[in-house]
């Protein structure tokens, strides 16, 4: 059964940076486009980046210029650096991806605070 497993949060003063990983157990070569998506406390979980099998990548406004999202197909897994960290960044980020069926990762907390 496929895996995806997120890593790379943590604690960071605003301003700071941080890169998530996402490590998928099979390839992702032939899976089309990966995702980012967040969750902050009592929110609904939000769209944050996607990118697609040719590169090609779309992000959410609010972190449009300063979160990055990128893939390796060899290693099989999705990064994403995140930039100019701000306290309303704070939330769990999941990787989504379609393996067959939809899938999430379990999550990883990123806290901005001072």
């Amino acid at each position: 059964q496929v895996q995806l497993v997120e890593s790379g949060g943590g604690v960071v003063q605003p301003g700071g940076s941080l890169r998530l990983s996402c490590a998928a157990s099979e390839s992702i070569v032939s899976i089309g486009a990966m995702n980012w998506y967040r969750q902050a406390p009592g929110n609904q979980r939000e769209f944050v980046a996607r990118i697609g099998t040719a590169g090609n990548t779309i992000y959410a406004d609010s972190v449009k210029g300063r979160f990055t999202i990128s893939r390796d197909n060899v290693k099989n897994t999705l990064y994403l650096q995140m930039n100019n960290l701000k306290p309303q960044d704070t939330a769990v980020y999941y990787c989504f991806a379609i393996f067959g069926k939809p899938l999430w990762g379990q999550g990883t907390q990123v806290t901005v605070s001072s």
